[in-house]
């Protein structure tokens, strides 16, 4: 068994279709199916199920597939720890962070790149499924989402903030006022994220406790977007209270806590449960656990 064999398979996972995943890997066709048949007789099943195109793994395929994603992580990890050993950090870290919390990421990564200035880093905007899902495919490094709401497997956590609400609307409306409540939110047009969202999982959770049924007039899964339409249109929002860090309050609104009930959410990161830990993910860890982001977000932001 080669890792080229094993590279094939993953990349054919991702391109679902079979030139695709041949063009990708540099070789032809005909020499890649001809890799996996190889590969299939060497393990006595069949890894792919048969067509004029691409259908899909067999059962075994799919269990095969899960190694193939583990063993070139773990040659990855190979390579990177070696390489530190001789020459320090270096490679690209590759963080999945959900919308609401890509403001607070670049306190971290900008720690990250000034003590490891030979360390790249990709960040890329995901639901929290599909950080999960790139956590147990080998293609994320770390995940930055919520820890203690739904659940999340084969991970391990830690934590980095506590995610708290505020009520953005016009300032007219929240005149003199220091907070407001769930009900009183519902009843503004609102502009939310979408139901993908676990950031709206939340919200809606929330109201559903405050008995209030809010009925938003525009949804995306866009945080520019959304603020954009609050910022242009007559909307108001719920938002955390970090997004406040990057965006601040647009001209004549305000931002006003939320109670009854008072709720907030764990903000955290979250990593395959793997030993030895990859070098590059614990480099990253190390350097979040020495910045309070709860007493930095609250110097900053309103409360």
């Amino acid at each position: 068994m080669l890792l080229r064999q094993l590279e094939y398979l993953t990349t054919l996972a991702r391109e679902k279709h079979f030139a695709r995943a041949a063009e990708a890997c540099y070789i032809s066709q005909p020499a890649m199916s001809a890799a996996i048949r190889k590969l299939e007789a060497e393990l006595h099943v069949q890894i792919i199920q048969r067509g004029n195109r691409f259908i899909g793994f067999t059962p075994e395929g799919e269990r095969i597939l899960k190694w193939a994603y583990r063993i070139l992580a773990e040659r990855d990890a190979l390579i990177e720890d070696v390489g530190a050993m001789r020459e320090g950090l270096s490679g690209r870290l590759r963080i999945g962070c959900i919308p609401t919390a890509l403001c607070v990421v670049p306190i971290l990564t900008s720690l990250l790149c000034q003590d490891q200035p030979r360390v790249r880093v990709q960040v890329s905007s995901m639901t929290s499924i599909e950080i999960q899902r790139g956590l147990s495919q080998y293609g994320l490094d770390v995940g930055v989402t919520y820890i203690d709401n739904e659940p999340l497997t084969g991970v391990r956590t830690v934590p980095l903030y506590r995610e708290r609400y505020l009520l953005l609307a016009a300032e007219d409306e929240l005149a003199e006022r220091d907070s407001a409540t769930w009900a009183e939110a519902a009843e503004h047009p609102l502009c939310l994220l979408s139901e993908d969202m676990q950031n709206r999982r939340i919200l809606n959770s929330v109201f559903d406790q405050a008995q209030a049924r809010p009925q938003p007039a525009v949804e995306t899964n866009s945080i520019s977007a959304l603020y954009a339409h609050v910022r242009e249109g007559p909307w108001a929002t719920v938002l955390p209270h970090s997004w406040l860090l990057r965006f601040g309050v647009p001209e004549g609104m305000r931002a006003v806590p939320l109670e009854e009930p008072q709720i907030s959410k764990t903000i955290g990161l979250v990593l395959h449960d793997r030993d030895p830990e990859p070098i590059l993910a614990k480099a990253f860890v190390d350097t979040a656990r020495h910045v309070d982001l709860d007493e930095l977000l609250a110097a900053t932001t309103l409360t």
